[in-house]
């Protein structure tokens, strides 16, 4: 079993944490990133197992616009402070992970200086992609090229070119040899060369046991880059944007279907990275209409098959939104000392999740079999560990057909117990419980067998649920998911027969945009 299969991570961005200039001058080195050694035993009090750094090597700006991959910014301090930093972090058994920018540099790179300054004599000008010089750019260097985002500060890496691949390969050589670092984030997965990943991956596989790759992944077949030539695992992009909209819209089908989808497509949910928010997106507790409903999404960051990570800050309920396309209000500047000042709710809840995930190896590990399904409240097994969870405005009850056995509840306490072939859960507005089995081994699954051998609860199939639901008269746009699907099943009849068919593809859209798009379509 490796080291990442049961990870819990902490995602800090340094610049951000630590309150660096937004621009570098590059002048003295400041070690700010001493300071992070401050943090790493409020990081082990959450159990966490594993720390991702953003961008911590020379850069102009705001990290990804690498000025000089093997120089640590001088805005965080010297290479010496981020060894000094691992070690810590290894000395309190915490991994850690720095974010590699390998699709692309700054303008401020060597090979790019180079090309500005000797344009077609230099020997840099097949290190970047689509290099014009009959082009030019706002920057007026005279030739255009390649960019990420369509950002020119960010000149896009020529990755087929060997000496390119061969120099960041180098890179991440010195990277473990000097600072004994444990993975990779990488930076722009879903456009990075796939014959660079698969030397990538040979490479990590010789540096040293269990060197983890992870790629920044929005869109696409996550199994194009997870599997045994390329990456461990990517960004799970749609459950993060589940588990805000699954609760906002109070339709828990969202979440379900979005690990039903990957596992229908042969990826294993457990090998991927899980997050609630990070240094690209609005916080969670930000994105929520109902903040209670902050416990169940992070119940379900733990308790759903993924890598979970938290982001720093979030654990205390830290706010942040995207203000004027900008992301500085995503990456504050926070003193520890003044957070922990105060008892904090959000911060005792990540405690136990965090704990509790670290001890009960079910979660990381256990197999997933959903047991209930409603639009507010869900229900699932961990291997012996049960979970349910209630985005409802009001506490709710589910009972779950059962043959027998007794579970205490991790998060609240108290003990339930199978009654009758039932086994009633009492959830909280907002939040829910994870019941772990007060028998384990042999005897503890001996009931669980014989439960999940009884008929499944007695919720509608998602399609059946469609068609049950009254179509209102609201605008679509007012609409829920259910109401619009029930809407689409409606326009669908008024043209023609509605197969089985037709009815699960309906079933299967738990997207509000989506629905809206479909019904709208309709004349």
């Amino acid at each position: 079993m490796a080291w990442f299969d049961e990870a819990f991570f902490y995602h800090i961005y340094p610049l951000g944490l630590l309150g660096a200039p937004e621009c570098n001058d590059y002048g003295e080195p400041v070690p700010r990133l001493r300071a992070l050694e401050g943090w790493l035993p409020h990081l082990e009090d959450m159990g966490v197992t594993a720390l991702y750094l953003g961008p911590v090597f020379q850069s102009g700006s705001h990290g990804y616009d690498t000025a000089d991959y093997r120089t640590v910014d001088s805005r965080l301090g010297l290479n010496e402070d981020l060894r000094a930093l691992v070690d810590a972090c290894h000395a309190r058994g915490i991994r850690v992970v720095l974010d590699a920018v390998f699709n692309h540099t700054g303008r401020d790179f060597f090979a790019f200086r180079d090309l500005r300054q000797r344009r077609e004599q230099s020997p840099y000008r097949d290190w970047y992609r689509g290099v014009n010089f009959f082009g030019d750019t706002e920057y007026h260097d005279g030739f255009s090229y390649e960019n990420w985002g369509g950002y020119n500060l960010l000149a896009k890496l020529n990755l087929q070119n060997p000496a390119v691949s061969g120099y960041l390969l180098d890179t991440v050589r010195f990277w473990v040899e000097a600072f004994d670092i444990d993975g990779l984030r990488l930076d722009a997965a879903d456009v990075l060369d796939f014959g660079f990943l698969r030397q990538l991956r040979s490479l990590a596989d010789s540096l040293k046991p269990e060197f983890w790759l992870m790629g920044e992944v929005i869109h696409g077949e996550y199994g194009r880059w997870v599997n045994g030539e390329m990456l461990h695992s990517v960004t799970d992009y749609p459950l993060h944007k589940a588990l805000y909209s699954g609760h906002n819209d109070h339709n828990y089908f969202e979440i379900a279907h979005t690990v039903d989808r990957f596992a229908r497509s042969g990826v294993d949910c457990r090998a991927l990275y899980s997050f609630a928010d990070n240094h690209d997106v609005e916080r969670i507790m930000s994105r929520l209409h109902d903040r209670r409903q902050w416990e169940s999404v992070h119940i379900l960051l733990f308790a759903l098959p993924g890598i979970p990570s938290v982001y720093y800050g979030s654990e205390f309920g830290v706010e942040g939104k995207k203000e004027r396309g900008s992301d500085a209000s995503l990456r504050p500047a926070l003193a520890l000392e003044e957070l922990l000042r105060s008892e904090n709710p959000c911060l005792e809840r990540i405690r136990a999740l965090g704990r509790l995930y670290r001890r009960e190896k079910a979660l990381a590990l256990g197999e997933y079999r959903q047991l209930w399904l409603t639009t507010r409240q869900y229900a699932f097994l961990r291997g012996d560990v049960l979970v349910a969870v209630n985005n409802d405005e009001n506490e709710a009850e589910i009972a779950l057909p059962w043959g027998e056995g007794r579970f205490r509840g991790a998060l609240r306490g108290g003990e339930i117990a199978a009654e009758g072939g039932c086994l009633r859960l009492r959830l909280p507005a907002g939040g829910g419980e994870i019941y772990l089995p007060e028998t384990r081994g042999e005897a503890a699954y001996a009931p669980l067998r014989q439960s999940l051998a009884a008929p499944e609860p007695e919720v509608p199939a998602p399609a059946m649920a469609a068609e049950a639901v009254p179509v209102p008269g609201l605008p679509y746009e007012e609409m829920t998911v259910p109401q619009l699907q029930a809407a689409v099943l409606q326009k669908l009849s008024q043209n023609g027969p509605v197969t089985e068919r037709m009815r699960r593809e309906v079933a299967e859209n738990v997207y509000r945009d989506s629905l809206l798009n479909w019904v709208r379509s309709f004349r």
